[in-house]
């Protein structure tokens, strides 16, 4: 069954949300349309998990993986509109110690559209040492590029995160969940969080990995955890730690703060947000009208260099067309592994949010958000 509220005319939207849970296989799910700075569909249903049953309530929270991304570049770009970080300027001028190993000419705009040369994080950790800190932002200082920087993009999976998040911490003073629940998440009332404390564990959702087949299963492994590819170790480093398992479910990996990847929040929250990037929501704006058009100017576009896929990219947020077909052209905002997605599209003053707790890997558009975002579009176009 469907819960929350959905606007007259609107009603589309929650159609293709129900037949999500009958055709494609959602098991908990959020979805949350913002209209000129106000609501205009937030829904949700499902269960938040399996066994024991948990129903997804109102105030359920689920990792959102990469959506974090988007959150982290409006932080960046926040400080780069207060005029306290210069895109163009060099890592190493907030970050002294970035300049190790030949890496004083990187600049902040190269590092925020993954062209540092710095996505495979090179070194001995443990999950521990990712915990801390750091120790894995003491690592990333000390080495080499990989690539030359500037030279092409690479998608920076996790090191995004500790790059972009030690930047925030050398210019604030505070860790970049902290700068995140202080600057963006408090005046929004935002329920999105870069680090969860336990007390809030029995609001998450449980996040359950893809199921494939036996064959498909070993082809998924080779490609995101073979550590003699490039690929296989940026996506499953350092060290090999990560993979899209039921490791994201333990206190340890929710209480981390990792600004790429484990941001936990509802859909409301992530709409919310990129509504505030682009007009006043209940008094509140984040970015202006020029930071928007600042920070969406292609800075990476093309083959992916870690990836192999297209992708547009530009400080620090995707870009049309790296969304589900149909947004319009000056789309922005991130999408998360297994399925999570939102975005703001200022030419129709549409903020979006989509969030479930059943993953699917694919390179092919997931059908569950490219459904919900071709009924918004399609009311909105009526």
């Amino acid at each position: 069954m469907v819960m929350g509220t959905v606007a007259p005319g609107f009603e589309p939207v929650a159609e293709a949300f129900a037949n999500n849970f009958t055709e494609h296989g959602d098991v908990g799910a959020a979805c949350t349309l913002y209209l000129d700075g106000a609501p205009v569909v937030d829904i949700w249903g499902g269960v938040a998990e399996i066994e024991p049953e948990r129903s997804w309530e109102r105030d359920t929270i689920v990792i959102a993986y990469s959506c974090t991304k988007g959150a982290t570049a409006v932080c960046a770009n926040k400080l780069i509109q207060e005029g306290r970080l210069d895109p163009d300027a060099p890592v190493a001028d907030y970050w002294p110690e970035f300049a190790a190993n030949g890496k004083g000419h990187i600049t902040v705009a190269w590092a925020l559209s993954h062209r540092a040369g710095l996505a495979e994080v090179q070194g001995d950790f443990t999950l521990e040492d990712v915990a801390a800190w750091d120790p894995i932002v003491e690592g990333i200082a000390a080495q080499a590029p990989v690539w030359e920087p500037g030279t092409q993009h690479g998608y920076h999976t996790r090191s995004y995160g500790w790059i972009v998040g030690e930047i925030i911490r050398r210019i604030t003073g505070v860790s970049p969940g902290t700068y995140f629940a202080k600057e963006i998440a408090a005046p929004l009332g935002l329920d999105f969080y870069i680090g969860v404390s336990e007390e809030l564990d029995a609001r998450v959702a449980r996040m359950y990995p893809a199921q494939y087949d036996a064959e498909t299963q070993a082809l998924m492994d080779q490609v995101l955890g073979d550590q003699s590819t490039f690929m296989g170790r940026v996506m499953s480093g350092p060290s090999g730690l990560f993979a899209y398992s039921d490791m994201w479910n333990t206190r340890q990996m929710r209480a981390a703060e990792m600004p790429s990847s484990n941001g936990h929040g509802d859909a409301r929250s992530l709409a919310r947000m990129y509504a505030a990037c682009i007009g006043e929501v209940d008094g509140v704006r984040l970015l202006s009208d020029e930071t928007v058009a600042h920070a969406t100017e292609v800075l990476s576009e093309g083959p992916d260099c870690v990836i192999g896929q297209p992708l547009t990219i530009g400080l620090g947020f995707m870009l049309a067309p790296t969304f589900p077909p149909g947004v319009g052209p000056r789309t922005f905002g991130h999408s998360g592994a297994g399925g999570s997605v939102a975005f703001a599209d200022p030419d129709r003053a549409l903020a979006f949010g989509y969030v479930m707790n059943q993953m699917k890997l694919a390179m092919e558009a997931d059908p569950r958000s490219a459904d919900l975002v071709r009924a918004a579009y399609e009311v909105l176009d009526a």
